[in-house]
């Protein structure tokens, strides 16, 4: 694999301070890419974007952007398109989760969680499809392990990775023939702080920290994997560390998946 496979590449990442996305970042930048970062976190912003420029020689971009506010995403996606040319590149990973029952939380939740995970992919995407289209670039969005296994009490989470799908797939039989590939990436659990940060039912953040019922992938693992999805032009990457023999009994008994896995899967013991 050349080291510099994406040299001179503009990657624009959403949520890429933190986790998943700030891993993204840097390892695309080995790769010799310009990045883009989009993120809410001023303070972050500036020493990340800082880090990137002295330890790796990238050249980046640090934009204040909330993926749920449209006008942020268009006038985010415009002045990466001025300062770089355009975008190779779109990783749609800003996220945020839940843990409430459905019946307990507030209608806030739910639209809040559409709104960064669903809603702030497609803001993006659309205002950078023409550049995309331009350079046969490539759409690469962060789902879930909820795409194949219901998460309890995430009702709101596994809602918004559903729309993902149902959306991205279809985006990419429109664009395929125009050159653009389309990547929905489905991490297992991953050692980010976006479990310790999730909502509850009242729309508050919750810092009670749920361990994952599995071993956790540390985000410079997943990045790895995504760099190489993404030199391969994959359509679909699983990188669940749930064990095969649960998703196996996923796929074949469902109802005894429901009834003794899903309750591991999401943080809760099961009372026999």
């Amino acid at each position: 694999m050349a080291v510099k496979a994406f040299h001179n590449k503009v990657v624009v990442i959403t949520g890429g301070c933190a986790g998943i996305g700030r891993a993204l970042a840097l390892r695309f930048a080995q790769g010799g890419a310009r990045i883009a970062i989009l993120d809410v976190q001023d303070e972050a912003l500036v020493a990340f974007k800082q880090q990137l420029a002295d330890k790796l020689n990238a050249e980046a971009l640090a934009i204040h952007c909330d993926v749920a506010d449209d006008q942020q995403c268009e006038q985010a996606i415009c002045q990466v398109e001025e300062q770089f040319g355009g975008i190779d590149i779109l990783i749609n990973n800003a996220g945020i989760t839940h843990r409430s029952a459905f019946a307990t939380t507030e209608m806030a939740v739910f639209k809040r969680i559409m709104d960064v995970n669903y809603y702030g992919a497609l803001h993006c995407t659309r205002y950078a499809l023409s550049s995309l289209i331009k350079r046969k670039g490539q759409v690469i969005v962060l789902s879930s392990l909820s795409g194949f296994a219901p998460l309890l009490n995430r009702s709101a989470y596994n809602a918004s990775k559903h729309a993902l799908h149902g959306l991205f797939d279809t985006l990419r039989m429109e664009v395929r023939e125009q050159g653009v590939n389309v990547m929905l990436v489905s991490p297992g659990f991953t050692a980010t702080d976006m479990r310790r940060n999730a909502l509850v039912g009242d729309g508050s953040v919750s810092q009670q920290f749920i361990g994952a019922p599995f071993k956790v992938a540390s985000p410079t693992d997943v990045a790895d994997d995504i760099y190489l999805g993404a030199l391969k032009r994959k359509r679909l990457l699983v990188l669940s560390n749930v064990d095969w023999r649960a998703r196996l009994l996923a796929r074949l008994f469902p109802r005894l998946f429901e009834r003794w896995m899903v309750p591991r899967l999401s943080g809760i013991k099961m009372v026999r």
